[in-house]
């Protein structure tokens, strides 16, 4: 099955439209068919593109951008450099990390957010699933409050339980949320893109997407999990057994 999985990607089309076409992998293709569906970066946007590696998308936001624009990528993974982008090593839900990020743009708020992340896949699948959609709500929650008024937001999310909660949480925040599969995907693939449209900032302690998606994912499964490690409580009640009166 490796063999057979190995052979099919050197036969992939888009793989090798990629190297003919300069970008580093097969997902440029599906950022650039993503924008000619939705139309979400425009020449002068600032764009940050979160799980960069290995630069497929930032070329294509740099194409979008044009001169007066600008790309900052952060990624666990280093990047061979992207020319007119800055590519940043670090975890996007690290604080040092996010403060790189913040301090390499040269303005307070961003015009576009696209995320291509997924967690390092165990090969469980409720559980990397699971996992990665809680980095998506990761990536909300650092991204909302310095995306503008109107921004545009695009993540990978994979298809299962707790997609529609996440969409539910999501929407509030934006005028539109569609889901969009592009041409460039894998056909075995169950990855969708989540396209979010012109944000609209919410204010107040509730506007985080992570506490209310596990609130979801609780309430879904009918109430927290009991306790294992809770010491029993001691008792001075006792089964006594009945005695018979004699006869």
């Amino acid at each position: 099955m490796v063999d057979r999985w190995v052979m099919d990607h050197q036969r992939d089309s888009w793989r090798k439209q990629a190297k003919a076409s300069g970008y580093r992998a097969r997902s440029a293709f599906k950022l650039k068919q993503i924008q000619e569906r939705h139309n979400l970066v425009v020449s002068g946007d600032r764009v940050l593109d979160v799980g960069c590696h290995p630069g497929g998308w930032a070329q294509v936001a740099v194409e979008l951008v044009g001169s007066e624009g600008q790309v900052v990528g952060v990624d666990l993974l280093p990047c061979v450099p992207v020319e007119g982008a800055e590519l940043l090593v670090g975890d996007i839900t690290d604080p040092f990390a996010q403060k790189a990020v913040l301090e390499s743009f040269d303005a307070p708020a961003i015009d576009v957010v696209v995320s291509d992340i997924s967690p390092n896949i165990t090969g469980k699948w409720d559980i990397d699933q699971a996992v990665s959609l809680m980095l998506v709500a990761e990536v909300y929650d650092f991204s909302l409050p310095i995306l503008k008024k109107g921004g545009h937001f695009v993540t990978k999310i994979f298809q299962g339980v707790g997609v529609e909660e996440m969409i539910d949480l999501v929407k509030p925040h934006f005028q539109k949320v569609k889901r969009f599969s592009p041409m460039a995907s894998r056909n075995s693939s169950s990855e969708v893109y989540l396209v979010c449209k012109h944000h609209m900032p919410k204010k107040g302690p509730d506007w985080k997407i992570r506490p209310a998606f596990e609130q979801a994912l609780m309430e879904r499964k009918g109430g927290p999990e009991p306790d294992v490690d809770i010491e029993p409580a001691k008792s001075t009640f006792s089964v006594r057994s009945r005695r018979t009166p004699p006869e």
